[in-house]
């Protein structure tokens, strides 16, 4: 018989607890606790969660290392079976979807960040490569965000073709290029900046501003790769 929360003096039960303090009050593995809901024959509820929490690299405090982890990985911790990683996942993804705008029409952007800032959580820790257009008016307000290509591990087959005619069918007048490295490294790739290069120019054609190619990575990094080039060149200037 599993060791049962019920069985905890009051103030250690996480029900009780953020019923009385509010869900502020509660540390990680007191609201995993509340998803998991019971524990083993040796641990509760809140000693699993504890073990979940290890998981995460040594020295960091957030909680994105579980969007990473499979139902397969989370079956191997003792006391969480296959509901209870189905469960997991399924909050995991409405914490990404809860940090996405209902709807992006009529958003402005300014900045790369702002543009990071949009899709960091969308992204992070992917295992395989997403691509989005962000389709702009002149006055860098949002017309569309569509959904460009999904890679494999480690490429994405973005087409300059399909851009354009997102763009052109979206009478939009800039884009931006928006995408993820699953490796979680931000720093552009050669192919990114040659790739960046010849949209600029295929766009450019009809009269559409390649505003920015923005790379994600883990740890809620990113990188604007017209930034990289120029801090580039300019490093090369003081050589």
């Amino acid at each position: 018989m599993s060791i049962k929360i019920k069985d905890l003096p009051e103030s250690e039960r996480p029900y009780e607890k953020l019923e009385l303090h509010g869900e502020k009050a509660l540390s990680n593995a007191e609201l995993l606790a509340i998803i998991i809901k019971s524990g083993t024959r040796e641990e509760t509820s809140v000693q699993v969660a504890q073990r979940i929490l290890k998981l995460r690299e040594t020295g960091r405090e957030d909680l994105s290392f579980l969007q990473k982890l499979s139902i397969a990985e989370l079956t191997k911790i003792k006391g969480i079976g296959k509901v209870k990683a189905i469960q997991l996942k399924a909050v995991c993804e409405l914490a990404v979807r809860m940090s996405k705008p209902a709807n992006y029409k009529g958003i402005y952007l300014k900045n790369p960040e702002e543009v990071a800032k949009m899709f960091l959580s969308e992204f992070q820790n992917q295992k395989r490569e997403i691509a989005k257009a962000v389709l702009l008016d002149n006055a860098l307000k949002i017309i569309k965000v569509e959904d460009i290509a999904l890679g494999g591990s480690n490429f994405v087959d973005i087409g300059i073709k399909n851009i354009l005619q997102v763009a052109m069918k979206a009478e939009a007048s800039k884009v931006i290029l928006v995408h993820n490295h699953p490796s979680g490294k931000v720093k552009p790739s050669e192919g990114d900046i040659k790739f960046t290069d010849k949209l600029y120019n295929a766009l450019a054609v009809f009269e559409i501003d390649l505003c920015d190619t923005v790379i994600i990575g883990n740890n809620m990094q990113y990188t604007s790769v017209y930034q990289y080039i120029k801090e580039k060149a300019e490093r090369m200037q003081n050589c």
